[in-house]
């Protein structure tokens, strides 16, 4: 049976397949009525109207990209589900990139995004400012940009959706202060990034507070990955640093700490307690749980997705930064395994 086209749809509706394009992006410039009689027709006929055809002739694509360092862990998937939230029942689809922690893959990612001619792009930056001229020439193609959780530098006028890193650092490393803690280490996150010397000055705020500062309890890790963790633990044993507890800058470097310490039978948290960043579903699924900065993260794909969409309708419209609160949440990695 042959395919009905748009041609073949107009003839027998006796009308310009510019009309029959406008019932299948809901213009404003259609009579309500001869739209539902296009539809009825549409279904009748099995027409299948091709939605790429369609929307790069109204000059969209109903595209968006989504670039973030990493895909294994439930960060990047639940702030995706969020914008997915937020973007499905408009009609957009997202395109994932992944950049992995590589500003070098996160070039080829954004030329990839522009060659699929995407409307707006949401950002998790591997490098605070590697890229920013590729960005800048992006946004000058009117091209508009989101970035959540770790942004660029204020060279870029774009919008975000952030955490107070600096603060809730702080919180989590006076938690531990509080629990008899002193000897705190604090596991780092690339110096590349924002959030990492956001965190960090956090963590140094309250170390220098109560006058327990030391610069061997700063400890530099290569990457963030469960191993990186275990790298990270193995180090201050082998050193023989001495040290009661550790605040990670994310769930993984803090596991994989942790898991290394268990091996060699230190007792989480009476020997040494554990707390990290982040917050996502690896923190309860350890044993012990670990205590965290537990991260709003589909609000944020929710509101990343909301910014570039008011962008994409609104190109002249100001850039906005949206701050979330964050919850600490305490478990028995620093409270102890029979506290609730």
């Amino acid at each position: 049976m042959k395919r009905i086209t748009i041609k073949d749809l107009a003839k027998h509706l006796r009308l310009s397949t510019s009309t029959i394009s406008r019932a299948f992006v809901n213009d404003k410039n259609i009579h309500p009525e001869t739209k539902k009689i296009i539809l009825e027709a549409a279904e009748k006929f099995g027409y299948k109207p091709n939605p790429t055809a369609l929307n790069l002739k109204y000059g969209r694509s109903m595209n968006i990209g989504f670039i973030v360092p990493e895909m294994t862990t439930p960060f990047s998937t639940n702030v995706l589900k969020g914008a997915r939230d937020f973007l499905d029942p408009l009609g957009y689809r997202i395109i994932i990139m992944q950049s992995d922690e590589d500003p070098a893959v996160e070039r080829k990612n954004l030329s990839l995004l522009e060659e699929f001619n995407v409307d707006g792009i949401i950002v998790n930056l591997c490098h605070q400012t590697e890229n920013n001229a590729i960005f800048q020439k992006i946004i000058n193609q009117n091209v508009p940009l989101v970035f959540f959780d770790r942004i660029p530098s204020d060279s870029l006028d774009v919008s975000k959706v952030i955490i107070n890193d600096n603060i809730k650092s702080a919180l989590m490393v006076e938690h531990l202060f509080t629990t008899g803690k002193r000897r705190i280490v604090h596991l780092m996150g690339p110096e590349n990034i924002r959030n990492s010397k956001e965190r960090a000055l956090g963590y140094q705020r309250i170390m220098i507070k109560y006058g327990i500062s030391d610069s061997q309890l700063l400890i530099k890790s290569n990457g963030l990955l469960f191993g990186d963790g275990r790298k990270a633990a193995k180090e201050l044993l082998d050193k023989k640093i001495e040290f009661d507890s550790i605040f990670a800058f994310t769930d993984t470097l803090a596991i994989g700490a942790m898991n290394y310490l268990l091996e060699n039978n230190i007792k989480i948290p009476e020997t040494v307690s554990i707390a990290s960043f982040s917050g996502t579903e690896l923190a309860t699924m350890v044993y012990p749980q670990v205590s965290s900065v537990q991260q709003p993260l589909f609000q944020m794909g929710q509101l990343a997705a909301r910014l570039i969409v008011e962008k994409i309708k609104n190109p002249s419209d100001s850039s906005k930064t949206i701050s979330l609160d964050a919850e600490l949440v305490y478990r028995s990695s620093t409270l102890g395994l029979f506290n609730p």
